[in-house]
């Protein structure tokens, strides 16, 4: 059966996210979107976790819990995981290696901590768009060592991708790589190549989702059909 993804979204905790992307509308939209398989990847942070899964446990989604990481060669990854107590451990982990630069609202936009009714609990102190201290290979062997999936964000980008910042793909163990126009990939190193929203506000949810071949609709299946690259795509 087809299933439905998209891999990379975020909340009102991303300094560059809507202040509307509380996690219960992120999954609402994407029940709308009929996403069978929805992650949440803010800016090196896991603190909007909570309420993404109990959302999506609602909306009959399969919840995949991640982050967007920033490594020190300034390179987008995103790493997600099947269990929340692991994507909050390694979130927990990535935020120790955060510079203590205060994030600036006005400047660069909130980063809020929610609960499931979009009610702020708090707000997160440091700034999360900057680069924390990990390399991309460290980044790699974290992420795969708690059964995480491991995959480069936008790497056709200009600016915080692979290509853009190292000039080349290393050869890595990676999941998947992400792309905008994966039709215009060249360099692949073989891996199955995906397509997520990077939603920033509702109404990009699901805009570059696609679909996985694939006979189970789990966190397991999804890592057995990035395996398997049986994708096609949203045009």
């Amino acid at each position: 059966m087809k299933i439905k993804i998209d891999l990379h979204n975020h909340s009102c905790l991303s300094p560059c996210g809507s202040d509307d992307m509380i996690p219960s509308l992120i999954a609402f939209e994407a029940m709308e979107k009929e996403i069978d398989i929805l992650a949440l990847t803010d800016h090196n942070c896991s603190r909007n976790l909570i309420p993404f899964k109990e959302a999506c446990d609602l909306c009959d989604i399969i919840p995949i819990f991640g982050m967007e990481v920033n490594t020190i060669e300034d390179v987008h990854v995103l790493t997600l995981f099947e269990k929340i107590e692991d994507a909050q451990e390694f979130g927990f982990y990535i935020e120790t290696l955060l510079p203590k630069i205060k994030n600036d609202p006005k400047l660069f936009g909130n980063q809020n901590i929610v609960d499931m009714e979009g009610n702020i609990i708090t707000t997160f102190d440091k700034s999360l768009l900057t680069t924390c201290g990990i390399s991309l290979e460290d980044v790699v062997n974290e992420c795969l060592s708690r059964d995480g999936l491991v995959i480069p964000a936008h790497i056709d980008k200009k600016a915080n991708s692979i290509l853009s910042n190292l000039g080349f793909l290393p050869d890595l163990n990676y999941s998947a790589l992400e792309a905008i126009r994966p039709f215009d990939l060249k360099e692949t190193n073989n891996k199955t190549i995906i397509q997520g929203s990077d939603a920033h506000y509702l109404e990009h949810i699901g805009r570059r989702s696609c679909f996985l071949e694939q006979s189970e609709k789990s966190y397991q299946g999804l890592k057995q059909g990035l395996i398997d690259g049986n994708v096609s795509y949203i045009h």
